[in-house]
């Protein structure tokens, strides 16, 4: 079971190589993660792709009817080309249906996002992702709400239902510079360190976050840090390497991000590779297994997590 001192999550598979995920594929994984105690089912968001990458908030829906009791997260949304308003009421129908599961986990995005394509400009994108958060808060809180803003303009709007949770879902920031970490420590309930990003990032990034709570005089406790991690075991760590970057040339076209970034080896030097991330003030983890998918969710749960 994966219950160690350190909450994990994992991420769900959104496709299958060169293919779109199977349906049945997905209903033997979901509920075999939940039984094997994984705290938290994670997707990620791709809209625009040549990959057959499955759309997070449909599919996190479709994951809550087959569990009961996973948190579901998506790491992360893009907010800046979406509607906050169509959001909030897909997230809150979402949290609704889930009884309360869902943690929603927001980005900003950088300039590979295409926001032309959504119809949006990427000027001002900061202040377009605040102010879209803004109209999801005054959505999910109020009983009818207004928003006067730069980009959103609106008076005794009504929505519901509301979010099961109170006041709302938990807002998780994917950030990487400081500028953003701040921005997440003012604005939301919790930081994800991106998986494109490596375990020395993830330290340096770990120190600017516990400066800025200070700053704002947040306790720490209360704010959540994770970190997602491509994670490979295999006793032949040079199979392993390589079907990580099989896999990142297929989905970020980029090979060599693999190695910079995943753990991989035996089970032994992934336990440690992932308690070092514990040590450096990650409070949960979220698992991303990119292969052998069944195999791998119960290898980590069985002998990986409890020991962490």
């Amino acid at each position: 079971m994966a219950t160690g001192n350190t909450p994990c999550g994992i991420a769900i598979p959104q496709s299958s190589g060169s293919s779109p995920l199977k349906v049945p594929f997905l209903r033997e994984f979901l509920p075999k993660a939940e039984a094997l105690g994984y705290d938290s089912l994670w997707v990620q968001e791709q809209i625009i792709s040549d990959a057959p990458i499955l759309e997070p908030v449909t599919l996190l829906t479709y994951a809550a009817a087959l569990t009961s009791k996973p948190r579901l997260g998506t790491s992360v949304l893009l907010t800046v080309i979406r509607n906050p308003v169509q959001l909030a009421k897909s997230l809150s129908s979402l949290d609704q249906l889930s009884q309360g599961r869902l943690t929603v986990g927001v980005g900003i995005g950088g300039p590979h996002v295409p926001e032309a394509v959504f119809g949006v400009s990427s000027e001002r994108r900061a202040r377009r992702f605040v102010e879209g958060l803004q109209v999801l808060k005054a959505l999910w809180t109020q009983s009818r709400a207004t928003i006067k803003g730069d980009f959103w303009q609106f008076e005794n709007v009504a929505m519901a239902p509301k979010p099961v949770q109170q006041p709302h879902p938990p807002l998780w920031f994917g950030a990487r510079e400081p500028i953003a970490l701040k921005r997440a420590v003012r604005h939301g309930n919790g930081w994800m360190g991106a998986g494109s990003s490596s375990s020395k990032d993830f330290v340096q990034q770990v120190k600017f976050l516990r400066q800025f709570l200070d700053e704002a005089q947040r306790d720490p406790a209360t704010f959540a840090m994770s970190k997602r991690v491509y994670v490979a075991i295999d006793t032949d760590r040079d199979r392993a390497e390589r079907r990580l970057r099989e896999w990142f040339a297929m989905r970020y076209k980029n090979a060599d991000m693999a190695t910079r970034v995943s753990i991989w080896g035996s089970r032994a030097e992934c336990t440690d590779k992932l308690g070092e991330l514990v040590q450096a003030g990650a409070r949960h983890l979220l698992l991303n297994p990119v292969f052998d998918e069944l195999e791998h969710i119960e290898l980590l749960a069985r002998e990986v997590v409890p020991h962490l």
